[in-house]
């Protein structure tokens, strides 16, 4: 049984995490288009071109992560070796330097290359840590739940701080202000980092005799059917969830014609976000959480196709809306990443092998994968419906601003939905090859 006291440091990291993740979810596509002056159609491409080093980074830093071998463990020691320089680089990430159009392009590719990589090498650890704490199925739900609570809180932080901070730190120049926020989030994050480091112990290791290559987890993770379904789920529910957290800020500026809500707005969505992922454990000891998992994306899928028969005047109805999508989505989220925990035991028990490290960099990877498509998409589809920065929108934009923020995230909702038909790893199944597992030790 874990501490609260641990699931809280376990928490903390991943609220770390999200104060990067969110803001390039929330404000990175519009900071690249309305701050630095890039054109949508490149900031999409860019998304997408700066996940092929994911193809690269992800497996190997999962097979390093598993290869590691120090006094605090093969996971933790990420948190404290990398949080400064993770800091450092999305200071940079966000800074604007007077180039020009080409130079500010180049600046724009190295540095959220950069920022991504740092992401990599150390949210991936951090994400594996998750799977070694403890074996017991409840309690991977618990620590989920207390990570993606303190996520979101994170959350919270950027949506509740950035915008009037970028105001107060840039008193009218949203670059400097933009840089200093960053900055002073970017310093809260390594402190966060630290305290997870320091507040939790690694219980779970492979069998000492285990002896395997790169190459060879890769194949044995093919091996594992269940994995597979969870990186196809985990593709299609990033990219509808990163198109409508990307549009949410053109959404309400101008379909909503109500800039001075954009803080209230995503406020309010991180907060139904807090509590759907505090409500994951209760679900989950009532409900399977397999049949739980795909009800809530076919439930999140019909409220934001809702969405779109929202008229411009009714902001409340938007508000109401966006805020059970979020509360219904982000309960679903706990539930998956417990499942890759249960996806290492079930990969350990078909295979003879613990690969914890590369499953968890491998579902990271689709998570990123998802994440640039999404922006990518997002940003595609501002400049294929003509939209042109801070200036007012003609009526076949923000129609396609509309359908971009309601029905096409609905749709890969579904596709989530129906992806998780193929997961057999329920309550029972999981309990069995916890046993099986439990005898294999023991003899």
């Amino acid at each position: 049984m874990l501490s609260v006291k641990e699931k809280v440091a376990y928490g903390l990291g991943d609220t770390a995490s999200n104060i990067v993740f969110q803001t390039v979810m929330l404000f990175l596509a519009f900071f690249y288009t309305d701050i630095f002056g890039i054109s949508p159609a490149v900031v999409g491409t860019m998304f997408i071109v700066v996940r092929v080093l994911d193809a690269i980074t992800d497996p190997l830093m999962g097979g390093l992560a598993d290869r590691t071998n120090t006094k605090w463990g093969k996971f933790r020691p990420y948190l404290l070796w990398l949080a400064v320089p993770f800091g450092l680089i999305s200071v940079l990430a966000f800074t604007t330097p007077d180039l020009g159009e080409d130079g500010k392009v180049y600046y724009a590719y190295a540095t959220y290359a950069l920022l991504m990589m740092a992401y990599t090498t150390i949210n991936i650890p951090y994400s594996a840590l998750g799977g070694v704490l403890t074996a017991d199925p409840k309690q991977r739900v618990s620590v989920q739940s207390y990570r993606f609570v303190f996520g979101m809180l994170g959350g919270l932080i950027v949506t509740a701080a950035t915008l009037p901070l970028v105001q107060f730190f840039g008193k009218g120049d949203k670059a400097l202000g933009y840089q200093l926020t960053i900055a002073a989030m970017s310093a809260l994050g390594v402190i966060l980092f630290l305290l997870c480091f320091a507040g939790t112990k690694e219980r779970i290791a492979p069998p000492p005799q285990q002896k395997t290559s790169l190459f060879k987890d890769l194949s044995l993770m093919w091996v594992n059917d269940q994995w597979r379904v969870l990186c196809v789920a985990a593709f299609f529910l990033l990219i509808g969830m990163v198109m409508r957290s990307t549009l949410a800020i053109y959404y309400v500026k101008y379909y909503l014609l109500r800039e001075d809500l954009v803080t209230a707005f995503v406020t309010l969505g991180m907060i139904g976000n807090i509590v759907g992922c505090a409500l994951a454990q209760p679900l989950s000891k009532r409900v399977c959480k397999v049949k739980a998992y795909i009800a809530l994306q076919i439930i999140a899928a019909v409220l934001c196709a809702a969405a779109y028969f929202v008229g411009q005047t009714q902001v409340v109805a938007a508000f109401v809306l966006y805020v059970l999508w979020c509360f219904f989505l982000q309960m679903a989220t706990p539930l998956l990443w417990a499942k890759m925990a249960d996806t290492v035991d079930y990969g350990h028990w078909k295979t003879g092998i613990r690969i914890t490290g590369m499953v968890y960099s491998s579902v990271v990877f689709f998570i990123k994968l998802g994440l640039a498509l999404g922006g990518a998409v997002a940003s595609w589809l501002l400049a294929y419906y003509g939209y042109q920065a801070d200036s007012a929108q003609t009526p076949d934009t923000l129609h396609g601003i509309l359908l971009s923020f309601t029905v096409f995230p609905a749709v890969f909702s579904l596709l989530v939905a129906w992806a998780m038909r193929w997961y057999i790893l329920n309550n029972d199944e999981v309990a069995r090859i916890q046993q099986a597992l439990n005898l294999k030790t023991v003899n």
